[in-house]
């Protein structure tokens, strides 16, 4: 019971009134970060000093750690005290939104070079940028410079052949069909070689636009 009494008053916060570990739920803010770390329990383990028999129970809420144990985790596990107390993130669930575009419905802007059309405009902090584009350009010296954005991009050619300019890469020819995938920081430019105008699906990761 000593014992006992000792560990509960070592996982008290400076005002000797509130344990931070229970109601912070030490153990799922534990195994957060292990696992963001892609660490096992063993890795904890040998960083920490502690057998992983413990951290297994601290993260499945079945002890309490000492806060000799505390010490051994901040320490081991190069993070500092709030880092360990900050609450685990919630995940989100599905809201279940969706946002038709019905065909020539998207927000419109033209460029020198390309028309895009932004799609599913009516949702707010998408993950992902889909837009259709016209391409215009027939030689590469009408652009003035490169074209580069922040993240990633997949396009795929959906009308006509197209070559595609990159500032590590000799020119890609595609044509109807076919798509790539690209990290789009690497500048970028497309000209149809279509008798027509190309058009062209993309879909980024939120950065500055074209």
């Amino acid at each position: 019971m000593a014992a006992s009494n000792d560990q509960d008053a070592a996982l008290r916060i400076a005002s000797g009134r509130k344990a931070f570990v229970e109601p912070l739920r030490l153990g799922d803010r534990l195994k957060e970060i292990r696992l963001s770390n892609q660490w096992t329990l063993g890795d904890v383990s040998a960083r920490t000093g502690l057998a992983r028999s413990t951290l297994s129970k601290i993260e499945n809420d079945q002890i309490s750690p000492t806060f000799t144990a505390v010490q051994k985790l901040i320490n081991g596990l190069g993070i500092d005290l709030p880092q360990l107390l900050t609450p685990t993130t919630p995940q989100l669930r599905s809201r279940g939104r969706r946002d038709l575009t019905p065909r020539g419905d998207g927000n419109q802007h033209p460029t020198p070079t390309y028309e895009h059309e932004l799609l599913s405009c009516q949702l707010a902090q998408k993950r992902m940028i889909p837009f259709k584009t016209i391409v215009r350009a027939r030689r590469f010296d009408e652009f003035q410079e490169w074209v580069r954005h922040d993240g990633e991009e997949f396009l795929m050619v959906l009308e006509g052949d197209i070559l595609l300019y990159s500032e590590f890469y000799e020119p890609l020819a595609m044509s109807t069909g076919d798509s790539l995938y690209f990290d789009s920081d690497m500048g970028h430019a497309l000209i149809s070689t279509s008798e027509t105008d190309a058009v062209v699906l993309s879909v980024c990761t939120p950065g500055d636009s074209h």
